[in-house]
């Protein structure tokens, strides 16, 4: 390319691609009528390659996109390579502004539109500022520039000529006073960039495969088209290093052309009339892809087309291997989901459940395959950890080696410094003594030399050992650090593995449940085999956990706070839900535990000083994770009952305690032994947590009077207790609960403020969930049975530990309206599972477990506080206001009839003792 345009012609050197470019012999009419402006617009068409930075979580970086800019549209278009039929995406240039920032890396620059900003990197400074400037006047001209009619582009052209050239020169004088104009780059943008290699299959769009496939299918055809005609295969060679040959061809044969004649032009050979078949397509979308047209200047020596077209074919053979194996991804992909079709088509299609039990055994075997295969990568993994241990200990031994020679070599160093002080001494201030002899003097003149150079070789041979153990140590680390790197590969595999192994044994466990469904109770042979089949999968657990050292099953039998993972209920159904449910949980968890957990608790570790704001809500929201919990609800409690807080209160309400009996103690002995019975810290004999709770309830009902006690404050007191473990932490969190974040009556003996809640939920679900709703009240469901324990225990009873907590983080900040925004969330989360039951009793018996199907902490925060938003504040207190006031109403008007009814009994009475006294007066007198 550089050699084409040192034979370009002068009046194109300053063009913005590359040098004088190789047309269309039917573009030629136009050039010659529009004259120097036709031909200098022509040259100014901008097009390169540049590296973009996009791509989502691990796959985030820097890929190489070719872009080419549309005057028409001012769009900056860009694809994977020069070579693809339709590009990727476009930028709007109409409306953009251009940013580089002096701190950035070299070549960095951005391009900002109102919706997005695009951050790209050039080859080189030099490039960066060229396609800037380029950039800056392709906008100017875009906005200043008459739009052509469309109808005679030659004749606008040709009209508009030389006033867009004169406006266009004033606009580069204005540049001129700020930025020098940059020299067009050799060979990195133009049609010359094209030639350059393109990006292999790894820069792949991913967000736009759709659009590759496309091209891939494209560039396919179009190779298949040009074997079939005969030709050889397309090498690894770009279709643009065809284009010097074709034009060479068109030149040859156009009889316009001077100095050729017809009959000289040489026959094309198979390679050449390959590149000009899909010159000639390129040529055909010339109106889409601008760059397509721009040829390589026709004084380009022999040899040089010749080494084009070679590289040509290197281009294309790389590119045609890329593609094959795009299409054998593709034909993967679609192979494992047609097995997977299939496989679902066979069991919904079995006629007998015999064969639907052979499907479900086949499932079996493959879960068991999948087990064989984690195990495998389990012994790996350790084998790869013993290694690895082994490479620690022998970089100790060898820094323990170092630094013994680094004292030993110390030590020698001051040894020789001495004897050089001495020596020294000696032939500066000889001792007074008799003068040796000439001869002995030399003796031990070379004696002194002689230990001086052994001494200057040990040294030597020292300081070659600790290069050697220096570079030996730096080797052994960076082995050390790829076998640690590929340690964390592994288990992040393992992980993704064990999470594919949850889902899978948790959807064989869904198709026992629905067929021991759909089956019933009938007593055959199929029913006592699939009731086999389920005590086989609910004792999955135990049964490899005692025949392996491996623990391969990721279920552990108590979570983090103690809840039992999978509960031991007496119905078997329930039992199933809760393992499905336990799978489910544990999936989420391992996929999630990379893109979602790890940057969340980077965030958290990283927030320092707690200060409420938003960035602290949002956070909230997501969940706070368990090494930070305890830190984060004791400030969360602080900041509620600062005004309440007094040294020495705690202390002080036990030992009220102890000094007389309150009346809510038998009734907290009482609730102590019903406290979370599925949670072994309150079920243990041994453990100190139901002390810790029976302290803290009494504490309370001697700080709240008015309450004293009310069932389902064991239940707070007992969360509070898990996370902070501290008794007065603890107490505190109660009390910030109880009179600070619910309303007034919550607990008290009416319940006044719980009923009020109930109604308003009722509304909520009305206006966001207006289906659900009507739904329930054509089957006369009334959800208070279900909800009123959830609002006053704030889910306690009801959510798996790894959602309650969550719900807690952000209940704890925000208030009662989080429990609203979960509710809600709640029932949409399940809402098409209750519009599939037609029956009351159906509904009531789904109602009472259908909280232990929710799996996905992030769906169900996503549902609460995204898709119920609008959610004001203002707008609850309000229905609050509202139903306070009806239900006060409704009581009176009930505290009235009680009134009545007790005064009609009371007369009644009195007229039915009169009656009697009467009648025994009578009988008296008789």
């Amino acid at each position: 390319m550089e050699g084409a345009g040192e034979n370009a012609p002068e009046s194109s050197s300053s063009a913005p691609g590359s040098d004088e470019s190789a047309r269309d012999p039917q573009a030629l009419p136009l050039e010659e009528e529009s004259g120097d402006c036709a031909r200098s617009l022509e040259a100014k068409k901008l097009c390169g390659y540049l590296s973009k930075f996009g791509g989502k979580g691990p796959i985030r970086g820097w890929k190489s996109r070719w872009f080419f800019y549309d005057e028409r549209k001012c769009q900056l278009y860009y694809s994977r390579t020069a070579q693809d039929a339709n590009p990727l995406d476009s930028i709007d240039l109409s409306s953009a502004v251009f940013d580089c920032k002096a701190d950035a890396e070299e070549g960095i620059f951005e391009i900002k539109t109102p919706s997005r900003v695009i951050t790209l990197k050039a080859a080189t400074k030099q490039v960066m500022l060229y396609w800037l400037q380029q950039l800056q006047m392709k906008r100017w001209e875009f906005h200043n520039s008459p739009p052509a009619p469309p109808a005679a582009p030659d004749a606008a052209l040709a009209g508009n000529g030389p006033a867009l050239h004169l406006e266009l020169g004033q606009e580069e004088a204005e540049l001129e006073e700020f930025l020098c104009p940059v020299k067009t780059p050799p060979g990195l943008v133009g049609v010359a960039a094209a030639l350059q290699p393109f990006p292999a299959l790894q820069n792949i769009s991913l967000k736009h495969l759709g659009t590759e496939i496309q091209n891939t299918m494209h560039n396919i055809r179009g190779n298949k088209q040009a074997q079939a005609t005969g030709h050889e295969p397309p090498g690894e060679d770009s279709p643009q290093s065809g284009e010097p040959q074709r034009e060479e061809q068109l030149s040859a044969s156009d009889p316009s052309t001077p100095g050729r004649e017809p009959e000289d032009s040489p026959k094309p050979t198979p390679k050449s009339s390959l590149t000009i078949n899909f010159v000639q397509k390129a040529k055909r979308q010339n109106n889409t892809f601008p760059f397509f047209s721009e040829g390589i200047t026709r004084n380009r020596t022999a040899q040089e087309k010749v080494a084009a077209l070679e590289q040509q074919v290197l281009m294309l053979t790389k590119e045609l291997k890329s593609q094959k194996e795009l299409v054998k991804i593709l034909h993967k992909a679609l192979e494992a989901a047609q097995q997977e079709k299939r496989a679902s088509s066979a069991y919904l299609a079995a006629a007998e459940d015999k064969d639907r039990l052979e499907l479900v055994r086949h499932k079996v075997r493959q879960i068991a395959e999948l087990g064989r295969r984690v195990e495998a990568l389990e012994q790996e993994r350790e084998s790869l950890a013993h290694t690895a241990s082994l490479r620690e200990q022998e970089v100790q031994e060898l820094q323990q080696h170092v630094q013994l020679l680094m004292d030993k070599n110390h030590a020698k160093q001051q040894v020789i410094c001495k004897l050089s002080e001495k020596v020294t001494q000696d032939f500066t201030h000889p001792p007074d003594q008799s003068p040796l002899p000439p001869d002995a003097a030399d003796r031990d003149f070379l004696s002194q030399q002689e230990k001086i150079e052994h001494l200057k070789d040990d040294m030597e041979a020292y300081r070659t050992q600790n290069h050697f153990l220096n570079s030996e140590i730096h080797q052994v680390t960076k082995i050390w650090r790829k076998v640690a790197e590929k340690e964390k590969a592994l288990l992040t595999k393992c992980a993704y593995l064990q999470a594919r192994n949850c889902q899978v044994e948790s959807k064989y466990l869904a198709g026992l449940r629905r067929l021991q469904e759909a089956l019933g109770d009938e007593t055959s042979e199929c029913s006592e085999l699939l009731r086999q089949l389920v005590q086989e999968a609910l004792q999955w657990e135990a049964g490899e956990a005692s025949s392996d050292s491996i623990e391969l099953s990721p279920i552990s039998e108590y979570d983090e706070y103690g809840f039992l993972t999978v509960p031991d209920y007496e119905v078997e159904d329930l039992k199933l839900l809760a393992k499905i449910q336990a799978l489910e949980v544990r999936s989420h968890h391992l996929l999630g535990l990379e893109a979602v957990d790890r940057p969340l608790r980077e965030r958290w570790a990283a927030l320092g000083e707690l200060v409420p704001s938003a960035e602290l809500k949002q956070l909230l929201r997501a969940g706070v994770p368990r090494e930070h919990r305890p830190r984060v609800w004791r400030w969360l409690v602080h900041l509620r009952v600062q005004h309440l807080h007094t040294p020495g209160c705690y202390q002080e309400l036990l030992s009220r305690g102890r000094a007389r009996e309150h009346p809510a103690a038998r009734q907290i002995e009482l609730d102590l032994n019903r406290t979370f019975p599925n949670n072994k810290h309150f079920t243990c004999p041994t453990s100190s947590f139901p002390d810790k709770l029976r302290r803290v309830l009494l504490a309370f009902s001697w700080q709240n009077p008015t309450i004293g006690y009310c069932q389902g404050l064991n239940r707070l007191a007992a969360i509070a207790l898990l996370v902070l473990e501290e008794e007065e932490s603890a107490f505190w969190c109660l009390v910030a609960i109880v009179e600070t974040i619910m309303p007034t009556d919550y607990y008290s003996n009416t319940l006044t403020a719980s009923q009020v809640d109930q109604r308003v939920l009722q509304d909520l679900l009305s206006e966001k969930l207006p289906r659900l709703m009507a739904h329930l009240g054509q089957h006369h469901v009334d959800l208070s049975l279900i909800t009123f324990n959830w609002f006053l225990v704030v889910f306690a009873d009801s959510l798996i530990s790894n959602i309650l907590l969550r719900v807690w983080d952000a209940f704890l900040y925000e208030g009662t309206k989080v429990v609203f925004r979960y509710a809600l969330a709640v029932f949409k989360y399940n809402e098409k599972e209750i519009l599939r039951l037609h029956d009351g009793l159906e509904i009531y018996r789904y109602l009472r477990f259908f909280t232990k199907t929710i799996s996905n902490s992030r769906k169900l925060m996503n549902i609460a506080f995204n898709d119920m938003n609008p959610f004001r504040m203002k707008q609850l207190q309000q229905l609050r206001m509202v139903h306070r006031e009806r239900l006060e109403a409704e009581l009176r008007e009930l505290e009235q009839l009680k009134a009545e009814y007790m005064e009609r009994r009371t007369s009644q009475r009195r007229a039915m003792s009169e009656g009697c006294a009467s009648e025994d007066e009578v009988e008296g007198e008789a």
